[in-house]
């Protein structure tokens, strides 16, 4: 059974979707939903559904024997809404299996400080004719991973910032766990 991770700092939409995708599957589940942030409402949804969760500070992450403690036997990290800057020394020991989704067509909108209503105001700004998510690996720069599937949606001139945020969302709920369970399956 392969095990996934998800990170995540606020709601935890895209972390629910994923665990509930994956509960009834045979070949993967999620075994731990960790956040930065106490007040996180993916703790709730991660409890609810019965899996496991962890609050952590800037230290322990970037603290190598906590990492290695309780991150064990994973075959995959999910980022899911995850705001900080992922620790290379996590990178190095899960190379090629940290994954997050980015809610613009990267290269475009990406970056230190692109995340949520961000970039969705940038794209309206910017009188953007499309935009979608990027599900792309993590490397030790934001945004700049390899990218391994995009989907696309259309902006209209009226689409305001939410309007972009509501389309940006559908594509996350509909294709990011799939995408997860096919990273799985090529990596064995």
């Amino acid at each position: 059974m392969k095990r996934i991770a998800i990170f995540a700092s606020g709601s935890g939409s895209n972390a629910e979707n994923i665990i509930t995708y994956f509960q009834n599957n045979k070949k993967a589940e999620v075994v731990l939903v960790l956040s930065n942030n106490p007040n996180a409402l993916v703790l709730e949804r991660a409890k609810k559904l019965g899996v496991q969760s962890l609050v952590f500070n800037k230290h322990q992450l970037n603290d190598s024997n906590w990492a290695v403690e309780n991150l064990k036997n994973l075959d995959l990290i999910v980022l899911a809404g995850f705001l900080w800057k992922f620790p290379e020394h996590l990178l190095e020991n899960y190379e090629n299996k940290v994954v997050n989704v980015h809610p613009a067509l990267l290269p475009k909108y990406g970056g230190k400080g692109m995340y949520g209503m961000y970039v969705h105001e940038a794209v309206v700004e910017n009188r953007e004719t499309e935009s979608g998510i990027t599900i792309h690996y993590v490397n030790e720069h934001y945004d700049e991973g390899a990218i391994i599937f995009q989907a696309k949606c259309t902006i209209t001139a009226k689409d305001t910032p939410s309007d972009v945020a509501a389309k940006i969302h559908e594509l996350e709920m509909r294709y990011f766990p799939e995408i997860v369970q096919q990273i799985l399956s090529k990596n064995g």
